[in-house]
Formats: C-alpha cells, structure tokens, sequence
C-alpha cells in the first residue's frame, strides 16, 4: 500500500520515510514515529491502517542516522539491537528529522504526530519544542516522566498501560501531576500493547486507544 520515499533533515541528512495515502480526500497528515525497531513491518502496518481511516500517513526511518535500512522484530537480541541503534542517535537529531517528516506533510491541511515507544516520548517533545503540528499522541514513552515540566504547546493525548513494566505507575502519575491540561488515558495492558506482533499485544486495548487517538486528532 505504501511507498519509499527519501527526506532530507534541516542539517543536510537524508533519510528514508514510508508513506501512505488514502483512497479518498485526505483527512490530514499524521507523522507515525517508530519504536526501538525501526521502520518495520509493525510502524508500516499503522501508517497502512490509518490511511484506511482517511489519513495521509508518514513514518521517518529515524534509525537511519545510525543504521539505515534497520527493520527489528521484538526478540531479546532485537530489544538489545534497538537499544545500541538509539544510543547513538541524539534527541535533536530525531527531532530534526520528526521536523522534516511534518515539512513533507505540510499541505495536508493539518498534521499531526503519533509515536510509540521511543516513538510516544518524541511525540510529547514534538508537542513541547516543535512548531507545525496540530496534535500529538504518544503511546506508552518511556522518557516523558524525565520531560514531564516541559509544556506542550498543542492538544495532546498520552496513553499508558497498568501493567507496563518499563513505564511504573508512579511515572504515570507524576506526569498527570505536572501536566493535568494533557488528556492521559491508562489501559489494564503492558507495555506494547497496541503491536500485534508482541506478547503485550491487548487486542481490546489498542482498539480503544485507536478509536481515541483518532477521534482527538480529528476533534471527533
């Protein structure tokens, strides 16, 4: 459904972004941003799914800054892989290239920002330091508790799991704490609970997370 295309980083890196479109009338642009696997068979099937629901859908490969081309599954030796890949890609880098995803977008009417993961944290700082979104939402980020005094500057929604062993509930509530204007929502899932392709997987969960996140970016 989708297709390779090449972006290029207001510092001059170019990198690869997965891009689908709607059959019809696009209902704006969304910017879909990876977890610690990369632009894998995972982040291309919710870019595939949320053209289906009307939106054009981009995923920058951000681990190409490191390791192009990078596409993990979710083993003990692909967390490990993941983890090496995004320690040597700062956070202005990943912003820089969220930036040029959302510049690809632009004529969209509006774009928003989706991650998951490593993804939901860069979502929030997009929300907090970025400019040309309209919304975000972030799927259970692990580094938004260390972040939680920086205020986003758009609507965004953030969603966590009870049972997420990465992400503690007291992380959950310090962020409700320090920014109660935010629209949090908790799932009885761990963490990854929207990937079918992981043990978390909570079919019930990422359905009305889904249904959430989409009726928040369109004010539904």
């Amino acid at each position: 459904m989708g297709e390779t295309i090449r972006l290029t980083a207001a510092d001059g890196h170019e990198f690869d972004g997965y891009l689908t479109k709607p059959e019809t009338a696009p209902k704006g642009g969304v910017v879909i941003v990876q977890e610690i696997f990369g632009v894998n068979a995972h982040i291309k099937s919710v870019c595939d799914r949320f053209s289906r629901l009307g939106f054009t859908a981009l995923a920058p490969a951000l681990f190409d800054r490191a390791a192009p081309g990078t596409e993990l599954g979710y083993e003990a030796d692909d967390i490990q892989e993941g983890l090496k890949i995004r320690s040597k890609i700062d956070l202005d880098q990943a912003l820089k290239d969220i930036t040029a995803a959302g510049t690809y977008l632009k004529d969209e009417n509006t774009v928003s920002i989706l991650g998951y993961c490593w993804g939901g944290s860069l979502a929030y700082l997009t929300a907090c330091r970025l400019s040309g979104f309209s919304k975000a939402v972030g799927y259970y980020g692990g580094m938004i508790a260390q972040h939680k005094e920086e205020q986003p500057q758009i609507p965004t929604l953030l969603h966590f799991g009870d049972q997420d062993g990465s992400i503690p509930l007291t992380d959950v509530d310090a962020i409700m704490n320090a920014r109660p204007e935010t629209e949090i929502h908790i799932y009885q899932a761990g963490h990854g609970f929207n990937c079918d392709l992981r043990g978390d997987y909570n079919a019930a969960a990422a359905k009305l997370a889904l249904d959430r996140s989409v009726a928040f970016i369109t004010g539904a």
